[in-house]
């Protein structure tokens, strides 16, 4: 299946390229935002993008070559290294930086990383493979608290309890080794009323164990953190999230260091870095991208500006 890159033109003109500059994609993905990047800039501006699967780098490359380009790097390491990794490369400073926090397409159609309920796999989750916590450890060791509090906080589970009671109920009698293990026990536990409604029962429980297995959220806002260290004056940072958690963080995170604008019209100046608020509400996809691509349904863009 093609990864179809969400708000893809949005996310590019608010990015607002600079032909000499040098920009961050922090999710490189499947290439479609980045390439879209590197079609922008000259010989003497160069494109960074980050990402730790093997199987999205090697897509990804095929359509970043396509554009003729050769001005860009692919950092193999999770985006919370953003300032290390880019150090390492003698960069301390960037134009732009791109995050788009779904999930790359190519990681739900593989079934041997267990993402997806709609397909069986061994219960991994793991998007950095050097990780040593996978789902598998997590609903076979945890205890039944443990399993209730993840699904609740990292996927609003309301069932979250009756779902871990039936995760606890099952190992007792065999380890719970696959996917469509999983989904079964979800099932199980879930009102059958509830069975009938538009959705799957599993999406929730998926999204919060991987969630946790990869500290997405923490890794977010590192990430977030750095890269506003790391931005040059009116550079800008465009972020895309698809998750409440997630949309929080960067609300969060962006807030703290807004300029405040309101006070007859002088600003009260944050602690550095400052930034201004692009966009005063988020972006959100068209009727035509929601149309074309249903993956976009629940994503926002929030784009702010270095003083």
């Amino acid at each position: 299946m093609e990864h179809i890159s969400v708000l893809l033109n949005e996310a590019i003109d608010y990015l607002n390229i600079k032909e000499d500059g040098i920009y961050v994609d922090m999710t490189l993905g499947g290439g479609g935002h980045s390439s879209e990047i590197l079609k922008r800039l000259n010989d003497k501006g160069h494109l960074y993008s980050f990402d730790i699967d093997d199987y999205s780098i090697m897509r990804a490359k095929e359509k970043l070559d396509k554009t003729g380009k050769t001005n860009y790097t692919i950092i193999k390491s999770n985006f919370r290294y953003i300032k290390e990794e880019l150090n390492k490369l003698g960069i301390d400073k960037v134009d732009g930086i791109l995050y788009d926090l779904g999930v790359s397409s190519f990681d739900f159609d593989i079934s041997e990383k267990g993402f997806s309920y709609n397909l069986d796999g061994p219960l991994d989750m793991r998007m950095d493979h050097s990780l040593k916590l996978t789902a598998k450890d997590v609903v076979n060791k945890y205890s039944e608290k443990d399993i209730a509090n993840i699904l609740y906080r990292y996927g609003d589970e309301r069932f979250s309890r009756e779902i871990a009671r039936e995760i606890v109920n099952t190992r007792t009698i065999k380890p719970i080794e696959t996917t469509f293990e999983l989904v079964d026990i979800i099932k199980k536990a879930y009102p059958k009323k509830e069975l009938s409604k538009k959705g799957h029962p599993a999406k929730k429980s998926f999204q919060a164990l991987r969630v946790y297995v990869n500290d997405e959220l923490g890794a977010l806002e590192e990430a977030l953190n750095k890269s506003i260290e790391l931005l040059r004056s009116h550079g800008r940072i465009v972020v895309i999230d698809f998750q409440r958690d997630e949309d929080e963080i960067v609300k969060h995170i962006f807030k703290k260091n807004y300029t405040q604008e309101n006070i007859k019209g002088l600003p009260v100046m944050a602690e550095d870095p400052i930034l201004i608020r692009i966009t005063k509400k988020p972006i959100v996809p068209t009727e035509a991208e929601l149309t074309n691509n249903n993956r976009s349904h629940s994503a926002m863009m929030r784009v702010v500006e270095k003083r």
